[in-house]
């Protein structure tokens, strides 16, 4: 690409995200540039640019040089400071106008304080989530932009050419000002977590009360891919059983350490929900569970003094294989149901005018979180798109119901071999505690007016009451 060149968009951040976005553009016919403080990635580019319209800058000056105006940055760098340093690298380099992408994943909050400080000196910021991983940045991600709608209206036909499509359409779409890209992005990698947590405790009770073998867990997992509970999640988690160690020949999943990492996003997601009141007991476990696996030696030290754990199963396999799997799809479904929850009370707080069922077609491809029933939630909100709660929605509350008895079952035979599956008891107990009338509530309240004067309703009057409670 010579010099004189002008790039339709310039990316700051050439790691594996960064580079493959910058690829799949290019791909599409869009003239691109892309900028690495690491100078090898640089050079790695250059190397791939072959007879693309893509331009390595050794520098960011050069980079916003070779540029159209008004100019398009998208920075793919880590969250935090590191945002913020490359925001400030830019200021003096830009002028009105330009916009500036951030297309990792940021706080929301500190995508709101960006938008805010950078349209004081005239320039757009839009914070977008982008899903997929490796191979969806290279061929097509689920990308969720928020920010100005104008600023949108730019990057759209650059954002609708390389997004996943299904059924033609591209897994991309405006959902509203300021943070609610990255509101959204957040709130995807929460139901991640949620979901990530729950077919673990189903291999959990494969492995260990069964034990069964890897060679039969790949091929559960793959028949179970072919059915309802089609998703990515539980399609790589049938290729996971099949990959081998290069250094040792054994199964790579069997050599790897049973402590799970994490950077923050599900953690973000249990806070914000807990802030706005929105129950999210699924994705909460599930971060817990994630901290709990980091205790890998007191896990150990207590086992040796109290061992009775992961009991053998007694009864028929094969059907407990498919009472499992009828309970992964219906916790699987309230963990969905809980994430959109969250998304629909966010939305009126912060003024996103979110459209549910666009975020729930977005997500059918590209995303890591993408499975064969979000069509089911979509067209539970194009039917209703002010539903509260997908447990209000006739079809889904069937979806579920028609499993609920397995899911029963699978958790009433958990607790009896000691093998722990939070995430599918607490979803169970969040459906039957959403369907209450009654809950046990009137006596925490009566304890806390009794200890703390702290008052209750009543069911009879109205008003605010407090009573001179008599300790016994």
């Amino acid at each position: 690409m010579t010099k004189e060149a002008k790039c339709e968009l310039g990316m700051i951040g050439l790691g594996v995200m960064g580079r493959n976005l910058l690829l799949n553009m290019a791909d599409h016919g869009y003239s691109v540039a892309g900028y690495d403080k690491d100078s090898a990635k640089v050079q790695n580019l250059q190397k791939e640019t072959e007879a693309r319209s893509i331009f390595a800058a050794d520098n960011l000056k050069d980079l916003v040089r070779h540029l159209r105006r008004p100019r398009v940055l998208m920075l793919l760098v880590p969250a935090g400071s590191p945002v913020d340093s490359v925001i400030h690298d830019l200021e003096s380099l830009l002028n009105p106008g330009d916009l500036i992408i951030d297309g990792g994943n940021s706080y929301f909050r500190d995508t709101e304080r960006r938008s805010s400080e950078l349209k004081k000196k005239d320039l757009s910021f839009m914070g977008v989530g982008i899903s997929g991983g490796e191979h969806g940045a290279r061929n097509g991600p689920s990308i969720m932009p928020g920010g100005p709608k104008e600023a949108y209206e730019r990057v759209k036909p650059i954002f609708e050419a390389i997004a996943a499509k299904v059924g033609q359409k591209p897994c991309v779409a405006y959902l509203g000002p300021g943070s609610a890209g990255h509101y959204v992005k957040m709130v995807h990698n929460g139901i991640e977590y949620g979901v990530m947590q729950l077919i673990a405790e189903s291999f959990h009770l494969m492995k260990q009360s069964m034990g069964l073998s890897d060679d039969r867990l790949h091929s559960i997992y793959e028949q179970w891919n072919r059915t309802e509970l089609s998703s990515y999640l539980v399609e790589i988690t049938a290729a996971i059983f099949s990959q081998k160690d290069d250094r040792t020949g054994k199964n790579l999943v069997d050599v790897i350490l049973d402590e799970a990492r994490q950077k923050g996003t599900g953690l973000w997601t249990s806070q914000e929900a807990m802030t706005l009141g929105v129950p999210l007991p699924t994705v909460d476990l599930a971060v817990m569970m994630r901290q709990l696996s980091d205790l890998k030696d007191s896990r150990v030290t207590a086992s040796r003094i109290n061992d009775n754990v992961g009991r053998a199963f007694q009864g028929d396999q094969e059907t407990f294989i498919e009472q499992i799997r009828n309970a992964l799809y219906a916790a699987m479904l309230i963990t969905y149901s809980q994430g959109m929850s969250l998304l629909r009370v966010a939305s009126d707080t912060y003024k996103y005018n979110l459209k549910l069922e666009d975020i729930a077609r977005i997500w059918q491809g590209g995303c890591i979180i993408r499975a064969a029933m979000l069509e089911n939630i979509r067209i539970a909100y194009e039917a209703k798109p002010d539903l509260r709660s997908l447990l209000l929605d006739t079809g889904i509350v069937e979806d579920i119901f028609d499993r609920q008895q397995h899911l029963r079952i699978v958790v009433q035979v958990a607790v009896e071999l000691a093998i722990p599956i939070p995430g599918l008891s607490v979803s169970l107990s969040y459906m039957d505690g959403y369907r209450s009338p009654w809950l046990p509530a009137n006596l925490i309240q009566a304890q806390r007016d009794f200890f703390g004067a702290h008052s209750y309703e009543r069911v009879d009057a109205a008003g605010v009451f407090h009573t001179e409670w008599r300790e016994e």
